[in-house]
């Protein structure tokens, strides 16, 4: 058998006669078979799922296991069902109940089929400035989400630009970071600030964070740029509401290099691409 399979494999010997003048310039093109060991001709079955690299001297073919490839595909059709499903919905603060549920169910689809996160060998996942797309909680229209927070367009003229998180693994540095337009009495320039919520962070198992919050600091930006920042005093804990405890959890569902998933303390879901 092991004769068979080698005068198979084996080209035309010099003295034979090409069938086609094609043949007759052909490179030989060696295959490398995986080794089997010296009676597995004689046993009843053996692995046929074994991968092998066939080259010559222009490149070399690589076969992959279409297993792992059709899941990649499926990942990504699935991310670009949920960027769908919140598009056009203002981060949520335009989402209906049925936008809601779509985003919803579009993120447990994905979630499905990545599988759990483990975040304990791959907290480089979480390094960078991450753009928030969607927040579930925006829907209740303040800028506190499921927590209580200043009304947005409705008693302050208040108008939400982006909102980032910035993480960083090495310092476990944790910030929220949020654009906010202030309106002014005419015919004065509405104020433009960026407020950064700053945190610590902590990895509790595979998946959950914990932010300790530390302090608020608000900049202003646009014509009044060159002001200082001003960092808002932390209530004192006795007069702090229950609501805002200065820290919180959540969930990290699924995360890949440019997106990332949460699901909140309170049931939040948010959406974040790389920034």
């Amino acid at each position: 058998m092991a004769s068979l399979l080698h005068s198979t494999l084996s080209l035309p010997h010099h003295h034979s006669k090409p069938s086609s003048p094609f043949l007759a310039s052909s490179p030989t093109i060696p295959c490398h078979l995986p080794r089997f060991p010296p009676d597995v001709f004689h046993r009843k079955s053996y692995p046929l799922k074994r991968s092998f690299t066939c080259s010559s001297g222009i490149d070399e073919v690589t076969f992959i296991d279409p297993n792992k490839e059709s899941k990649a595909e499926l990942i990504g059709s699935l991310k670009l069902k949920l960027l769908s499903a919140v598009s056009g919905l203002n981060r949520g603060l335009a989402a209906s109940d049925d936008d809601l549920k779509k985003a919803d169910d579009a993120s447990k689809e994905l979630e499905a089929a990545a599988g759990p996160v483990d975040l304990e060998g791959n907290l480089d996942l979480l390094q960078g400035r991450w753009k928030l797309i969607y927040s579930s909680a925006f829907s209740s229209r303040t800028l506190g989400g499921s927590r209580p927070g200043p009304p947005v367009g409705r008693l302050l003229p208040i108008t939400l630009g982006q909102v980032f998180q910035r993480i960083d693994v090495f310092s476990r540095d944790f910030d929220n970071i949020v654009e906010l337009e202030l309106g002014a009495p005419w015919p004065l320039p509405p104020l433009d600030l960026t407020a950064t919520l700053a945190h610590k962070f902590e990895l509790i198992g595979t998946s959950k964070i914990k932010i300790i919050f530390e302090k608020t600091t608000v900049k202003t930006t646009g014509n009044l740029s060159q002001l200082p920042p001003l960092e808002v005093p932390r209530l004192p804990d006795a007069i702090r509401p229950p609501s805002n405890p200065g820290s919180g959890e959540f969930e990290v569902v699924y995360t890949d290099s440019d997106m990332r998933i949460t699901r909140g303390d309170r049931g939040e879901l948010r959406v974040f691409v790389i920034a």
